[in-house]
């Protein structure tokens, strides 16, 4: 049966101000980075499930809002997942990875060595729910990649808004996330995030983006 229908009324914004807000915006987003070394000041715990609430406002497939956010604190529960993320990692760099890829990553000097793991305030684990079990029943998800990675395209840009920093980590494989996490066989770990400020003495490489004729296109 359809929902009824409510009134809808955007943000009333001036079309300048618009054009400002959006350089604002681009300017805030271009000072983001990705870390890999994090200080261990304390983080809020309000202002994760903030950055949360944000990430789940985000639009998805048929409304069903597939994905689950675990934020994990517990020191030794932060350990365990960083043996395990680790032993996965080593695995994949010196067994798997194919040479193209090993290459690819060489000049930003990763490699399986997770310590921030255990440094950081919090681990987010983020899973996706292909299906939810309603009464018994399966009911399917849909565009459930889709709908999952904008959720934690909105969470990145939330904690950068905060002053928090992250990292988008996919170890391979990630089944004991679920483990860890306690989650049902229905949930599937999607990304794990470290979040927390940054190290006084942090660096990252001195990347470049590509340029915008590259990936903008108007017909």
């Amino acid at each position: 049966m359809p929902l009824p229908h409510i009134p809808y009324r955007p943000l009333a914004v001036a079309q300048e101000q618009g054009r400002q807000n959006l350089l604002d915006d681009l300017a805030l987003m271009r000072s983001r980075r990705s870390i890999r070394k994090f200080s261990d000041r304390p983080v809020p715990k309000q202002m994760i499930e903030t950055a949360i609430r944000i990430a789940a406002t985000a639009p998805s497939g048929a409304n069903r809002q597939p994905w689950t956010f675990v934020a994990i604190s517990d020191p030794a529960t932060k350990r365990r997942i960083r043996e395990e993320a680790e032993a996965a990692e080593k695995e994949f760099y010196e067994e798997r990875a194919p040479k193209e890829w090993l290459e690819a990553l060489e000049p930003l000097g990763t490699d399986f060595h997770k310590e921030y793991l255990e440094v950081v305030p919090w681990i987010i684990v983020v899973f996706r729910r292909d299906a939810d079990i309603v009464k018994g029943e399966r009911v399917k998800n849909y565009y459930v990649p889709e709908s999952v990675g904008i959720a934690v395209g909105f969470f990145i840009q939330a904690l950068h808004h905060a002053g928090l920093c992250t990292l988008t980590h996919t170890p391979a494989p990630m089944t004991f996330l679920r483990e860890i996490c306690g989650r049902p066989l229905n949930e599937k770990p999607f990304l794990l995030m470290p979040v927390g400020y940054a190290a006084d003495d942090c660096t990252v490489p001195d990347i470049t983006k590509l340029p915008i004729e590259t990936v903008l296109h108007f017909l």
